[in-house]
């Protein structure tokens, strides 16, 4: 074998360690506590006949729309994300705008107290510097109607965090993998909720294959 291929193939595998053990030390820092408490919020939705928005962009804009399969199928919870309908939401990119594309689907959508905005982001959303105002906005709204906020981030959690009554902010253990990290992990906390106990209303279809 070729020396410099074994090298390389070393310095691969020691990444490959390296980012599992990453992800074991965000496994054993996030609070398991703030996802219960998700958990509750969720549970008092559906109880009150309130539905959830998925928001997102780009890998967020992904997990919004398969979290609302999941949501629905599995937990029998109406769900709805934005970035699930193309032909309105570019409608409205192309009439209104970026920044206002999400805040005005949730208006059309009759956004009300009863239902739960719920963030998939990396930032969380950054007032001062102007990032994800499409989210931003669609917060702002969400907390003048008195409609509930969760939201898995990462970094600070930004705006999220600060509005959300449950967050999770997936900590910064290396600052070269944030993105990844984050984005793995809000699918590791929204497939946690939709197998919890408060939650689940209907077997998945591999659990119950016997």
């Amino acid at each position: 074998m070729n020396v410099d291929f074994r090298v390389k193939e070393k310095k691969i595998m020691s990444f490959s360690k390296k980012y599992l053990s990453e992800c074991i030390e965000i496994c054993n820092t996030i609070n398991p506590e703030e996802i219960e408490k998700m958990a509750s919020l969720i549970s008092s939705i559906r109880d009150n006949n309130g539905r959830i928005f998925f928001l997102g962009v780009g890998g967020g804009a992904g997990h919004a729309g398969h979290a609302v399969n999941d949501f629905r199928k599995i937990c029998s919870i109406e769900c709805y994300a934005p970035t699930d309908n193309v032909s309105e939401l570019t409608a409205r990119v192309n009439d209104d705008g970026w920044d206002t594309s999400y805040v005005n689907w949730l208006k059309g959508s009759k956004l009300c107290s009863k239902d739960l905005l719920f963030v998939f982001s990396v930032g969380g959303g950054n007032l001062e510097k102007n990032i994800s105002v499409n989210i931003l906005k669609s917060l702002q709204l969400g907390t003048e109607r008195g409609a509930k906020i969760c939201g898995v981030v990462g970094r600070d959690g930004g705006y999220t965090a600060k509005v959300a009554d449950a967050c999770i902010v997936v900590p910064t253990v290396n600052e070269a993998n944030i993105t990844p990290h984050t984005e793995a992990f809000q699918a590791v906390v929204w497939h946690l909720l939709v197998a919890h106990p408060m939650l689940l209303a209907n077997e998945m279809k591999w659990e119950s294959v016997k």
